[in-house]
């Protein structure tokens, strides 16, 4: 008798490398090389691995942090971070990085809501330490307490926890239309394709094992997009430079380039539009350049050519949701092509994955039918943590379902056309208008309000703000209240007021009819 094999087989294991192995094989195969480079401090593969191991140890020993504990961080981008990201694989937790632009309310409601044992924090955030006091048990300054902590412990090491594919080791948060943010689940297995994706995919034959000399240039905080990619530095035994300066100055990332011989960054459409405008560009070697890697956001035609004028066929771009890890599509360097590029295109499937543009009843569309862009395979997450209505929105038939909407053409090429949602991008960062207007509805003088996405040139999109007042109110007197209820980031750039809101046939206020009215009253900001 056949056995019937069509409902699939029980994995007789599951089990697969813990992520900090990555650091552990690269530190035993190029213990001297170089791994992470901060202004005129360098620290060595063999010297990551020993203090990554130290922090381990103090976790465990001194405050008994176990596997699946989840450790939440607000810092800047420092070498203790990536120490610590290791470390906590190493043992089984969860890393769960915020975006460091974020106020301390908002960090704390991350604390409590991902149920954090402990948070680390740079010294220069003692207001978000002292938010979260209340929801974790543990809290490490990093600097010179960091320093202390792990020195009893360096020396001493263990080796890492067994992981089966679907253990967590990251918590990505990402926002919902609501504006209440979403821990995405990333486990193991997933983030061991990923890596291995973006190596094959974004930047292939990296690597001194691959006869190549590369070096990598952080210029994005390494708390989301930017962390993936020194996870992929990581196994490839390819070093991270870090500037030494804490906001981003074009003169001295070029000054890296030339110094350090870089040959790959990950960044978002701005920063390249920053760069490559800024004279420095000029006044430096980039040959080394292979790989300018861009993600989060659309890039004008007109600064891609201006880039590649620049810097020669070395952009590379890919489209994906952080539960996706960035793993949706790429467009490759040869495809940037001044003359051959099809315009609009975020490229087509990552090796290994799947992508469709479905209509709402889950069928794939036609050829440049405008649908929602869809994906599966193993980049996708496990699921959002706790959140079982916002599982069951996100997945249809297997399929992830992006909120994106979008075309493919008869060759696979994915266009980007709209967003379910009305969600819009500035400098590469997700900014979802709900929670700003819930901000600002606080205030006494503000009866209705809506925030819309407007193209700017320089951060691809900002926020816009039309108001209905009870009171007399200025825009100025509106932002600054404003100033320390939001990260900055978020914060509208324009204010308009209005008599009444335009409404639907349902009453609802719509952004398509505030947009209409916008321009037809000729409110609609310049770029």
């Amino acid at each position: 008798m056949r056995i019937d094999l069509s409902a699939g087989i029980t994995p007789t294991s599951q089990r697969v490398m813990n992520l900090s192995h990555f650091l552990t094989d690269i530190a035993r195969r190029h213990p001297d090389a170089p791994g992470f480079l901060w202004g005129e401090q360098s620290w060595s593969w063999s010297q990551i691995e020993t203090r990554s191991a130290a922090f381990a140890e103090a976790l465990i020993q001194r405050f008994g942090v176990q596997k699946g504990d989840r450790i939440l961080v607000q810092s800047s981008n420092n070498n203790q971070m990536v120490e610590a990201m290791f470390a906590c694989w190493r043992l089984g937790a969860i890393w769960v990085p915020a975006n460091f632009r974020q106020t301390p309310d908002e960090v704390a409601w991350l604390a409590g809501f991902a149920q954090a044992r402990g948070v680390l924090v740079g010294p220069e955030f003692p207001a978000h330490a002292e938010a979260c006091a209340q929801h974790v048990d543990v809290t490490v300054t990093l600097g010179e307490d960091y320093e202390a902590l792990i020195a009893p412990y360096l020396g001493q090491s263990r080796p890492a926890v067994a992981v089966n594919r679907d253990d967590p080791c990251w918590f990505f948060f990402t926002s919902g239309t609501t504006g209440r943010p979403k821990a995405a689940v990333l486990t193991h297995g997933q983030m061991g394709f990923v890596v291995t994706n973006h190596l094959c995919d974004l930047m292939p034959g990296t690597g001194p094992d691959w006869g190549s000399p590369d070096a990598s240039l952080v210029v994005a905080p390494l708390s989301h997009g930017a962390g993936i990619h020194l996870l992929a530095q990581v196994a490839h035994g390819v070093p991270s430079v870090l500037p030494a300066s804490a906001k981003l100055d074009p003169a001295e990332v070029w000054s890296l380039v030339e110094r350090h011989r870089i040959t790959n960054l990950f960044t978002v459409p701005t920063i390249v539009k920053l760069l490559v405008e800024h004279p420095a560009v000029d006044a430096h070697d980039h040959s080394s350049l292979r790989h300018v890697i861009y993600a989060g956001a659309p890039m004008y035609r007109a600064d891609q050519i201006t880039a590649l004028q620049k810097l020669g066929p070395v952009l590379v771009q890919y489209f994906g949701l952080g539960e996706v890890t960035g793993n949706i599509t790429v467009l490759p360097a040869v495809h940037h092509s001044t003359g051959e590029m099809r315009l609009g295109t975020c490229g087509f499937a990552r090796t290994g994955m799947q992508v469709q543009v479905q209509r709402e009843d889950g069928s794939e569309c036609a050829p440049l039918e405008t649908g929602e862009i869809c994906a599966t395979g193993p980049a996708v997450f496990a699921g959002y943590f706790n959140n079982p209505e916002a599982n069951a929105k996100a997945f249809r038939n297997g399929w992830f379902l992006t909120g994106d909407l979008g075309h493919m053409d008869s060759q696979g090429f994915v266009y980007l056309t709209g967003r379910a949602s009305d969600m819009y991008i500035s400098g590469g960062s997700n900014i979802y208008p709900r929670e700003i207007e819930e901000k600002i509805l606080l205030h006494p003088s503000v009866s209705e309000v809506a925030v819309l996405g407007v193209p700017n040139r320089k951060w691809g999109e900002v926020g816009m703000a039309v108001c209905v007042l009870n009171a007399p109110l200025t825009e100025a007197e509106l932002l600054v209240w404003l100033g320390d209820k939001l990260a900055r980031y978020k914060q509208p750039q324009h204010v308009v007021f209005w008599d009444e809101m335009p409404k639907s046939a349902y009453g609802k206020i719509t952004k398509k009819l505030i947009r209409e009215a916008l321009l037809a009253r000729g409110q609609m900001p310049p770029e």
